[in-house]
């Protein structure tokens, strides 16, 4: 039987980077708490400039993408500049963090579709939805991972036209003053009281985008797919993460965004769709919410399962982990351990009796995001130290890596002073 040759492109890449930041979920998540607990309508400016420090985090972080052929994530990027024995720490961490991670998303996807489900008369607990989704990740994940691409695809490009469409109509129906208001831009607004809390919520909704360095062995051409899709993605990300809150501002007034959002919370992107859009958009978009998480999960776990290949094929975890599939090529035995601790983390936290949300994916999302944002921060100062060993690093991008490594640091920080605030833990 022979191995399949690798089979990514640059788009398929970018569809897995999006898919595993979640658009529809931050939106209809993250960016409610955002409005009530951080700065307000200063939200889209917080986008900003979080992913411009993302956007020269990944102009240093090609640089460590062509040292290492495109692959292995942030384990590579921190032997490459740190040594291996910080690299062997950033390994482990990524690992755990991207499992824990899976299963917050996984916990997630079972809660809202048990009540999505509901709402239309079909009940059925939470943890039956979780196991199944599980079960449909782990098949996707053992497969080829082109497959797993383009079933992403098909969701990343739902979830971003039922936000479109509330887009176009908010700005159709309100107008472009009143829709876009410069306010949001105004520097009382953005570095008002809660500016730190938006910040951190808006590093947590871009979660994912570094992972197309794990695709480099499965990519065309890995050198130059992983940096362009690395680009690609952080900058649709952040256009579309802000354009969105900005409009969402604008439908709900500026002066009432905060109070809005706080009593609406979760619901606040539903209830603006069923306003602008009619409930039948509202409905489709309970629906693309459970397979936006559903695409983030398979994302996520795609990463999980790569980097547990990477270090066993070092030999810092058990040798039949590297074996890739001899037809799919896919990290299939890492797979199957994965989906085996996804099974057991349902399992265990249907049986302690603890609620899906507020006590399983807050907590493991958390802490994920935590272990992913530090790793960040270490793969910056890995550049900054390749470029000081052995030259050939443009000034710009020295630069580039200097900034994305005090902004992510600060973004650590903020996660960790206000971890009770992101987990309710």
């Amino acid at each position: 039987m022979t191995t399949r040759s690798p089979t990514l492109t640059t788009r398929h890449i970018v569809y897995l980077i999006v898919s595993a930041a979640a658009p529809l979920s931050a939106m209809a998540g993250t960016v409610p708490l955002a409005f009530a607990f951080g700065n307000g309508a200063g939200v889209p400016a917080a986008f900003v400039l979080t992913g411009l420090v993302l956007l020269c985090f990944s102009a240093g972080y090609a640089v460590i993408a062509r040292r290492t052929g495109g692959h292995g994530g942030f384990y590579s990027a921190a032997i490459e500049g740190l040594g291996r024995p910080m690299g062997v720490v950033s390994g482990y961490v990524a690992v755990a963090a991207y499992n824990l991670a899976t299963i917050g998303l996984l916990g997630a996807f079972g809660y809202f579709t048990s009540l999505v489900l509901a709402d239309h008369g079909t009940h059925l607990t939470w943890w039956v939805c979780a196991l199944a989704g599980a079960a449909a990740v782990g098949w996707l994940g053992y497969r080829e991972i082109g497959s797993g691409a383009r079933t992403v695809a098909v969701m990343m490009v739902g979830e971003l036209a039922i936000l479109g469409a509330l887009d176009v109509a908010v700005v159709v129906r309100d107008g472009i003053p009143s829709a876009l208001p410069a306010a949001s831009f105004a520097p009382h607004e953005v570095f008002g009281p809660g500016f730190g809390v938006s910040v951190m919520f808006a590093a947590i909704s871009f979660i994912g985008f570094e992972s197309a360095a794990l695709y480099g062995k499965e990519a065309r051409d890995p050198r130059r797919s992983v940096v362009r899709a690395t680009y690609a993605a952080v900058a649709l990300i952040t256009v579309f993460y802000a354009l969105t809150s900005w409009i969402a501002v604008g439908a709900l007034g500026v002066g009432e965004v905060r109070e809005e959002a706080g009593r609406q919370l979760g619901g606040l992107f539903f209830a603006l769709t069923d306003t602008y859009l009619g409930s039948a958009a509202g409905t489709g978009m309970q629906i693309m919410l459970c397979t936006s998480m559903f695409a983030a999960t398979l994302a996520l776990h795609s990463a999980a399962n790569r980097y547990a290949q990477t270090l066993a094929g070092d030999g810092l975890l058990p040798a039949p982990l590297a074996e890739s599939h001899p037809r799919h090529a896919s990290p299939h035995r890492a797979g199957l351990v994965q989906t085996a601790l996804n099974v057991t983390a349902v399992a265990g936290f249907a049986l302690a009796g603890r609620d899906p949300y507020t006590g399983m994916t807050t907590t493991m999302l958390g802490l994920g995001t935590l272990g992913i944002v530090a790793l960040q921060a270490a793969a910056a100062l890995s550049v900054v130290r390749v470029s000081r060993r052995f030259g050939g690093v443009s000034r710009q991008r020295f630069a580039a890596a200097i900034l994305s490594f005090a902004g992510l640091t600060v973004a650590l920080w903020l996660g960790i002073d206000n971890f009770a605030l992101l987990t309710g833990s």
